[in-house]
């Protein structure tokens, strides 16, 4: 059951097609969305610098989502398939392990703001309510940027 969708093709389109530029462009808009998170925040946070507008430990689910953004960028795919790292402390299966604790810490980062977004700001019928809101979109994003330079892009960074 596990590669029930591995025949499974979708029809390719020639006019989106990237070629050798599909690491630049995957980057690029991965750089886009986590510089647009972090800005959004730093937004939110000189708007309202008073702590009861917007409690500066709210800050803490965006680093702990940078966290893991380096954490799941740090494993290549070949590494998780096991073809490129063979040797090691504990090989694939390290490999494996350092991903899913990466996606933890990031799905982590991503309720944390939701919690945030929906119990100090919506249900407390906060007044500004854009610093909750400037939380969820910054873990959003990096939490998204982290899955497109993950999966979008090539085997070789830099090649």
């Amino acid at each position: 059951m596990s590669g029930f969708l591995d025949n499974c093709q979708l029809p390719r389109c020639d006019c989106i097609e990237l070629g050798e530029r599909r690491n630049m462009v995957a980057s690029i808009i991965s750089g886009i969305m986590f510089f647009s998170g972090w800005w959004i925040v730093i937004d939110a946070a000189a708007v309202y610098p008073d702590m009861k507008d917007f409690n500066h430990a709210y800050h803490t689910p965006g680093v702990i989502g940078t966290v893991a953004f380096f954490l799941i960028n740090s494993v290549s795919n070949g590494q998780i398939r096991g073809e490129s790292y063979t040797n090691g402390c504990m090989g694939q299966t390290g490999a494996r392990i350092w991903l899913f604790f990466g996606f933890l810490l990031g799905f982590g980062a991503l309720i944390a703001a939701s919690w945030i977004l929906f119990g100090f700001y919506v249900v407390q019928f906060a007044t500004p309510d854009w610093p909750g809101i400037a939380v969820f979109l910054q873990n959003a994003l990096i939490f998204f940027s982290s899955i497109v330079f993950k999966f979008g892009r090539t085997e070789d960074l830099w090649g």
